[in-house]
Parts: structure tokens; C-alpha cells; sequence
């Protein structure tokens, strides 16, 4: 089942193993347990700290397998298959149920260690999602950290009776002790965040305490972490305030234009950029949410959701874009149940039903071709007369079978059973006529919105479509205060511009920073001889 060269790499990361770990598999005589039998064969016999049975009563679901830490209640569960994007998470729950280190902070290894209570999680993913990785490693550290937290990763494609009865249309789903706990990505740090609900007010105190920052970055795309690594380059103070480090490249599937790196994924790009900035003297405040930005005399205050305040002599704003929505009725009702941003996490959830892709760019082209592929039929919903997507694009998909084009569409209404998504009204622009489809799901893509809503009150100038105004320098409007990538009105929003456009920024800030500590030093002079 594993080639050669897999087999190679993986045998040199089992000798990671510091303590003797079972692999556990419950197993049926489908197809799949067959497939799952050879796979956990072949990696027991890359690793004399392995071994290998089958109990068809340790678990429920089947096939399933799990990693035990014999003697001791630390324990992984799959159900399924973990390759595609979990064969990493296979990976990493073998060296960490084996001894090797979590590479988690010190303090966040603590507190999941303290925290209070039993929890069992379920996480629902797919094998071509990029996110669900990151959630399923997320609880398995968790896991083996506290052994009073019990997770098992479940392939949503292979076990479909439970997705239908849990209603789930969007991965990656968590479930504790039975009830919804999340959707979407999420790293440990998250997690745990929604796990310890006590007292926050020691987050807004450490904020609160933190000198003022010579430049301080808001937002953890590739604009702000090209940014960080141009501003700790020049020595001075810098900080990075960001929601989720990473941005929204962290949602993007493949990466094949960022000049001297052919080919990578979203998820990789990201932590990519992370550990370059952590490789320099910059101070990361991940999971924090700017509210708003001042300038009191000499410093610019950055208000912090929780309360807190950051001080800083000049600022770099890259807070990115999100997926446009189509702020239609049932929109919201029904998102991640049945309303869905990303093909690629979703679409196997939808196989051998209706959809329906909104957006004719070539996001929305590339989302119809690739479900295609998945589901019974694809819809496309154009509100143009035209195509915008790439001739390339259109004629792949103008060659599928299973695929039909609206042209001069205006979606009306996403409509709903109060559970999940049973069609879509349009109007037909061209006669002006009412029309409607039944559909199971509908996939939205239709360009991005820039994240500036907390910019709205404040003295940073916006365009008519709510990005930032800059000048060639990236400056903004209000002094002292530069931004950089999708967030602005930079024409093209493409990752490689918007790291560009950071280390723009970040050079201006420190223009800035230079001309006003020298015009602050001449106006003491000018004092001084006066």
C-alpha cells in the first residue's frame, strides 16, 4: 500500500519512538478493513516498538484502529483510512502516543493538562481536506497530553449513515460527549479556548502590560508576516496581533504561483511563514482580535476585543480579505448545512447529490470541475452574461457531462427544510422570470471582502468597497499608520503582491520611524539654542 520511498521516510520517523506503543485495528470483511489491514501491517513492520492485533470488539465503528500507549489510558483513534492530507496526522499520532515530543508551548501543555473533567470528541473529516488535519492533530495531542480527553478522527466519506443522522455538510466537525462542539479549523490553542472558559481577564492584563512597540502588525497573512520579518530585520521592537496566524491562505487549497516554490498547500505555506518570523526577535499575540485604532499624540493605540490596549509608535495594518457572502436570506441559516465556501473540505460530503457553485471566475469554474468529479450535478450560477474564469477552465468544464451553466442568474434565496439545504431561488435576469432549483448544497464563490469592519469608526480612510486607502508607500490616512495586502487597495490580490506589499510597508513604518525621531531631535535642538 505504501511505496518504497514512503516506506523509507517513515521508518526513519518510527525510530523517534522512545516507548512501545499497540496498534489496535477492528476490522470487518469489506474492502476497506482489507485496505487498513495492509496498511497497519506494513508500518508495524517498519518499527521493533510496534505491535500489531486485531480485536473485532474494541471499537464500534468499523474499519477503525487505535494507537495505545501499553500500561497507561493514553490512547488515538481513526475510523477509517487516514491518508491524503491525515497521513500526516497518522504520522504524528504514532510518534506522540510513542514518547516523542508535542511541540506545543510549555503554558498550553499545562493548561490541557489541568483541565477539569472527561471529554470524548469525535472529529468528522475528509481526505482531501486541508483544514481538518490541524483539528484532528489538534485533539490527538490533546489526547495523549491528558489521557482524560478521548479522540477519535472519523472519514465522513466512509461512514455516511453518521453524517446523514448528525446532519453534518461541512468539515471538519467536532462533536463532545455527543453534542456539536465545532466547525472548521481550529488549532489546539483554539480548542482549548472554548474548552477553559474561565476567567480572561489574565489575557487582557498581559496585553495590557507590554511596552509600546516600535512597529506593531495586525493580522497574520502573508502580508503581516512578510512585514514582521522586514521590521525585526531592522532590530527594532516589533509585534504581530493576529486572529489565527496564517490568515486566509490558511483556507487555500493549492499554491502553485509564488515564484522559487512550484507547488504547495495553504496549511504549509502558513506555518512556512510562521516559523520564518519566529526565527527573529518578534513578539506573536495569536487568537486576538483588533476592535479599533487611534492615534493619541505620538502613539497609536490599538483597542484588542477582551479590553485590551497596545501601544505602539507606528502601525501596519493587513488584516486580509474572507470569502464574500451572498447575503441572501437562508444564507446564514443554513451555513455548514448545505451553505459551503470551500469544495475541496466539503465536496465529499455531497457525493452522488445536487449542488449548486455560485461565482463564474475561475474560483467558481475550478469548484464546479472538481465536484463534478464527486457529486451527481453540478450547477454553475453565473449573474454575469459571461464567464470570467480562464479559457482553459471553461473549456474543461463545458466537457463535463454531469454540469449545467446559468447565465444571468441573481440568487435569491437559499432554501432550507429547518435542517439542511433543499434548493435555491434565482431570478432570471434576462426575462425577469422567478425560478428555482432543488439542490442538496451550494458552494459560494465569489470573490473576496476585505476584513476593515472595525476600521469603520476610526480615522483610516476606506474606499467605496471597504478596503484601505494607500499611497504608493502603503501609507494610510492617518498617520503613523501604513497596510498592506488584500486588505488595501491593491488592484491584484494574489499571496506572492501581498507579501510584497508587507515588506513595503514594513520598510515605509521604518522610513517613518526614522524621519520622526529625527524631527523630534531637531525640535530639541532648534529649543536648545534658542
Amino acid at each position: 500500500m505504501l511505496d518504497a520511498n514512503i516506506k523509507t521516510q517513515l521508518k526513519a520517523y518510527l525510530e523517534k519512538i522512545t516507548q512501545p506503543i499497540e496498534i489496535v485495528a477492528t476490522l470487518d470483511t469489506g474492502a476497506k478493513s482489507v485496505e487498513l489491514r495492509e496498511l497497519l501491517q506494513e508500518i508495524d513492520g517498519l518499527s521493533d516498538k510496534t505491535s500489531y492485533r486485531e480485536d473485532a470488539d474494541a471499537q464500534e465503528r468499523k474499519p477503525s484502529f487505535q494507537i495505545n500507549r501499553p500500561g497507561t489510558d493514553i490512547s488515538v483513534s481513526f475510523a477509517g483510512i487516514p491518508m491524503g492530507h491525515e497521513f500526516t496526522s497518522l504520522i504524528l499520532a504514532l510518534l506522540q502516543v510513542g514518547g516523542h515530543e508535542i511541540k506545543l508551548d510549555a503554558a498550553v501543555i499545562e493548561q490541557i493538562r489541568n483541565l477539569p473533567g472527561d471529554f470524548v470528541f469525535e472529529t468528522y473529516f475528509s481526505l482531501s481536506c486541508q483544514n481538518c488535519p490541524d483539528v484532528v492533530q489538534a485533539l490527538n495531542a490533546m489526547s495523549v497530553i491528558n489521557p482524560r480527553i478521548k479522540h477519535v478522527a472519523i472519514d465522513g466519506a466512509l461512514f455516511q449513515d453518521e453524517v446523514q443522522q448528525r446532519n453534518i455538510m461541512s468539515v471538519p466537525a467536532v462533536f463532545l460527549n455527543g453534542e456539536m462542539f465545532h466547525q472548521g479549523r481550529a488549532s489546539a490553542e483554539e480548542l482549548l479556548a472554548k474548552l477553559d472558559t474561565g476567567d480572561n481577564s489574565a489575557r487582557a492584563e498581559a496585553l495590557n502590560a507590554k511596552d509600546e512597540f516600535d512597529v506593531l502588525i495586525v493580522g497574520g497573512g502573508p502580508a503581516g508576516a512578510a512585514a514582521a520579518v522586514y521590521a525585526a530585520r531592522k532590530g527594532i521592537r516589533t509585534g504581530v496581533l493576529a486572529e489565527r496566524f496564517g490568515g486566509q491562505v490558511l483556507d487555500t487549497m493549492s499554491i502553485e504561483n509564488y515564484i522559487s516554490v512550484v507547488e504547495t498547500n495553504g496549511p504549509a505555506f502558513a506555518t512556512a511563514l510562521e516559523q520564518h518570523v519566529k526565527a527573529y526577535d518578534v513578539d506573536i499575540m495569536n487568537l486576538h482580535r483588533a476592535k479599533g485604532i487611534r492615534r493619541e499624540g505620538k502613539q497609536v493605540i490599538v483597542d484588542v476585543d477582551g479590553g485590551a490596549q497596545l501601544k505602539a509608535k507606528s502601525v501596519i495594518l493587513a488584516t486580509g480579505a474572507r470569502w464574500r457572502e451572498l447575503n441572501v436570506p437562508g444564507e446564514q441559516d443554513y451555513r455548514n448545512r448545505g451553505v459551503a465556501y470551500c469544495p475541496h473540505c466539503d465536496g465529499p460530503l455531497f457525493k452522488g447529490k445536487d449542488v449548486a457553485v455560485v461565482g463564474g471566475g475561475n474560483s467558481g469554474v475550478e469548484a464546479a470541475i472538481d465536484l463534478a468529479g464527486l457529486v451527481k450535478h453540478v450547477t454553475l450560477i453565473e449573474f454575469g452574461d459571461a464567464l470570467r474564469a480562464d479559457q482553459v477552465l471553461q473549456t474543461k468544464l463545458r466537457s463535463l457531462p454531469n454540469v449545467s451553466i446559468i447565465m444571468q442568474a441573481q440568487t435569491t434565496e437559499v432554501l432550507g427544510d429547518g435542517t439542511k439545504v433543499v434548493g435555491l431561488n434565482y431570478l432570471d435576469r434576462a426575462t425577469q422570470e422567478a425560478k428555482s432549483l432543488k439542490l442538496d448544497g451550494v458552494f459560494v464563490q465569489i470573490g473576496l471582502v476585505p476584513n476593515t469592519e472595525w476600521l469603520k469608526d476610526s480615522d483610516v480612510g476606506l474606499s467605496r468597497h471597504g478596503e484601505i486607502e494607500v499611497d504608493a508607500r502603503g501609507a494610510t490616512s492617518l498617520a503613523g499608520v501604513f497596510a498592506a495586502g488584500d486588505v488595501t487597495t491593491v488592484p491584484f490580490k494574489q499571496i506572492v503582491i501581498a507579501a510584497g506589499e508587507g515588506a513595503k510597508a514594513a520598510l515605509s513604518a521604518f522610513d517613518y520611524l526614522i524621519r520622526s525621531s529625527a524631527d523630534v531631535e531637531e525640535t530639541v535642538a532648534e529649543k536648545v539654542t534658542a
